[in-house]
């Protein structure tokens, strides 16, 4: 009788570890239909959590973001089409509440960047090879090839 006391203590303790690390999970929220679901999840994966910066608000457990996945459920449940709801994020975050942000005059850097960045590399990595390669002129190849030769010494070559 005390070993099973003691098996059914050692299971219920593997259990509580096991089960662990989803205490923390964020709660997950259910729209009246499946549609009303499929563009909430999309709207929170799409918007980025201004406390945490690097994660969605569907994956941020900081409360700014509980609050804000409260308002966008809100305003689903209230009639509000996407862009309606992006757009009072944006008013309210500016453009980098979005991870996809659009190609506006405010944005275009971000878009532009790299490759702008990229050219700027190339053009460099160019004009480096070219100053490397005048360094060392094609007359300056032969004359090692024949160091070499006298060095290995008469009839001796590699």
């Amino acid at each position: 009788m005390r070993r099973l006391s003691r098996t059914r203590t050692a299971l219920l303790a593997a259990l509580a570890l096991l089960a662990a690390p989803f205490a923390h999970a964020i709660a997950p929220t259910r729209m009246p239909t499946p549609a009303l679901q499929a563009r909430y999840e999309r709207l929170i994966h799409g918007f980025r959590c201004m406390q945490c910066q690097d994660e969605s608000l569907a994956n941020s457990p900081v409360s700014l973001a509980a609050d804000m996945r409260r308002q966008i459920r809100q305003m689903l449940l209230a009639g509000k089409t996407d862009q309606q709801i992006r757009n009072f994020f944006v008013a309210r975050y500016g453009y980098f509440i979005l991870f996809k942000p659009p190609f506006v005059a405010k944005t275009a850097w971000l878009w532009l960047a790299p490759g702008v960045l990229l050219a700027i590399g190339a053009v460099s990595a160019a004009w480096v090879i070219r100053r490397r390669a005048a360094l060392v002129g094609p007359e300056d190849t032969d004359e090692d090839e024949s160091l070499d030769d006298g060095l290995l010494g008469p009839g001796k070559h590699s």
